[in-house]
């Protein structure tokens, strides 16, 4: 069985995990916050963003908000001015959320080209939200390109409260398939993202198992696109995406290019000797 490790994490910032938002906020703390169990928390998001459908820019904002749900990644909320009016059309769709009121949604339209309920937005907000009121929110996957500022981002917009160290260490990390060594580093990369357990990033000479290709890839907005390897273990035995690396990250977590993080379920990795 496959674990995918490298690319958009669900458990990271303000609303997943322990975050004070979450559904189970730490007990590690001397204050309450009072309030229902799904949370809500809007606030500016000041840099310009940008959709393309078509060849059109059909969202152009810099007055966008993320809006933070208890349990849900950040979603971009923009003004309807900041909308392209034209390229979108009244659509049939309406939905009901028990924390933000009725949402009613547009399609998608630029010349032969459509997606259907592209777009949703509160007209009549729940009193607890009356904020929504006038901003509206676009599927990620349904524009062609999303720009923050002037450089393409993929995935979904960074959070600001998510994010990423990598920090050189000299602790000793072991990787086991059973008692099988595949992989052993005195100095590895220990990578550190908000919500997500510690990775442990290792050279390549490091990793004794035979490294094969996949076809298997995954975008992470924090550390960029990862490639996968098949791991082949001394029995024949075959882990499929046990092993993966970014050849060429994010500026933020550059120092990770070219190493390999391993995990997969037939695996565990011993830190200073302690399984973690």
């Amino acid at each position: 069985m496959r674990r995918r490790g490298a690319g958009v994490g669900p458990d990271m910032g303000l609303t997943r995990t322990t975050g004070p938002l979450s559904p189970h906020a730490p007990r590690t703390v001397n204050y309450a916050i009072d309030g229902p169990a799904h949370k809500l928390l809007m606030h500016p998001f000041p840099r310009r963003v940008r959709a393309e459908f078509g060849g059109r820019t059909v969202l152009d904002t810099v007055r966008g908000v993320l809006l933070h749900e208890t349990a849900l990644l950040p979603r971009l909320y923009v003004p309807e001015e900041d909308l392209d009016a034209s390229a979108f059309e009244p659509s049939a769709l309406t939905t009901h959320c028990p924390f933000k009121g009725d949402a009613t949604y547009r399609t998608l339209r630029v010349g032969d080209r459509h997606v259907p309920d592209a777009l949703w937005a509160y007209p009549d907000p729940l009193p607890a939200a009356p904020w929504l009121q006038g901003y509206a929110s676009l599927y990620w996957e349904a524009a062609d390109a999303w720009f923050d500022e002037d450089e393409q981002v993929f995935g979904h917009l960074t959070d600001p409260y998510t994010r990423v160290d990598v920090r050189p260490t000299s602790r000793h990390v072991q990787v086991f398939a059973g008692d099988e060594l595949v992989a052993e580093s005195h100095s590895p990369l220990r990578l550190d993202e908000t919500g997500l357990p510690t990775r442990w990033y290792l050279a390549p000479g490091d990793v004794r198992a035979a490294l094969e290709p996949s076809d298997t890839s995954t975008y992470c907005p924090y550390k960029g696109r990862a490639g996968y390897r098949d791991l082949r273990l001394a029995d024949g035995r075959v882990l499929a995406d046990a092993a993966w690396t970014y050849p060429d990250p994010l500026p933020e977590s550059a120092r990770v290019a070219g190493r390999f993080c391993l995990l997969h379920d037939d695996l565990h990795t011993l830190v200073d000797g302690e399984r973690i």
